[in-house]
């Protein structure tokens, strides 16, 4: 299950199954994390349908938008066809970093991003945060879930925001590390979300 969970086939396969697949609005804890920031460059990483980059485009931002599935980013693409600000992208970005230091933002809410023993994936997304820019990550609370549920998929393979904060170093400030409600609950009965927000200093 974790390669289907990455994998282009796979997202394309769900996207396509439905007309909509998310609720085309932005994702709340980026709502409320992001309000506040300067417009500048930012990453959306997994941008599925473009709710997220659409929000931050019509705030200012110049954003990346990035997924693997090609039926997202044209669905999105023509969501936002009054939006030149937000480039649609189709990449795996847990294969091939992006470019280091170049965005002001790095968002990633609800990514499925895999454990590697040197943290290859994590460690490319965090050097793509410019200094004084911010690192957003944000993801289901997996409180109480069991491992390898009846699609065989393990939370434990994943990485959660408390575990990134720990492997920050001294050129990070965090400035949110906590599980706080969801409002509303997703359509998969989650209802709360654990947050990291942290700053790089340099």
């Amino acid at each position: 299950m974790a390669s289907e969970v990455m994998g282009r086939e796979f997202w394309d396969e769900r996207y396509s199954s439905q007309d909509q697949l998310f609720s085309g609005e932005p994702n709340g804890a980026l709502v409320a994390e992001a309000a506040d920031l300067p417009p500048g460059q930012a990453l959306d990483v997994g941008c599925g349908e473009g709710a997220d980059a659409l929000w931050l485009a019509r705030r200012g931002w110049q954003v990346t938008a990035v997924d693997v599935s090609q039926v997202a980013l044209e669905r999105a693409a023509r969501a936002a066809a009054d939006v030149p600000a937000v480039a649609w992208t189709r990449a795996d970005l847990t294969a091939a970093a992006p470019p280091a230091g170049a965005f002001d933002l790095v968002s990633l809410h609800y990514f499925p991003l895999m454990h590697q023993p040197e943290h290859t994936a994590l460690r490319g997304l965090l050097a793509s945060v410019a200094p004084e820019g911010t690192f957003l990550f944000v993801s289901h609370d997996m409180t109480g879930l069991s491992a390898h549920n009846e699609n065989g998929f393990d939370p434990s393979d994943y990485y959660q925001p408390h575990e990134i904060a720990g492997l920050l170093g001294d050129g990070w400030t965090v400035l949110i590390d906590e599980t706080r409600p969801r409002n509303p609950p997703s359509p998969g009965g989650h209802t709360h979300d654990t947050v990291l927000r942290a700053q790089r200093l340099r």
